[in-house]
């Protein structure tokens, strides 16, 4: 589904422009930014749950050279799924 689909579908669902439901999107998306990036998890009841990951520093190797490389320590974006939506998948 991309990113239009999911407007069409919110815009249809919630009986919304699809310009309004694009909006809503948007908004929704840049709180999960906004709080991620000061570190904080945004949970979704019945969803999962949005957080910062630490990755440690690490030598890895270079695909078809073989050269050895360093990766420095960084932070990741992760999602947990809720057990609800786990449930209903399977």
């Amino acid at each position: 589904m991309s990113k239009k689909d999911l407007i069409d579908a919110m815009a249809k669902e919630a009986d919304l422009t699809k310009e309004k439901a694009g909006l809503a999107l948007e908004a929704a998306i840049k709180h999960i930014e906004k709080s991620m990036k000061k570190g904080e998890e945004v949970r979704i009841p019945g969803f999962g749950t949005f957080k910062v990951s630490k990755r440690a520093a690490r030598e890895g190797v270079v695909p078809g050279t073989s050269e050895k490389r360093k990766y420095p320590a960084s932070k990741v974006p992760k999602f947990t799924a809720s057990k609800n939506l786990k449930d209903m998948l399977n």
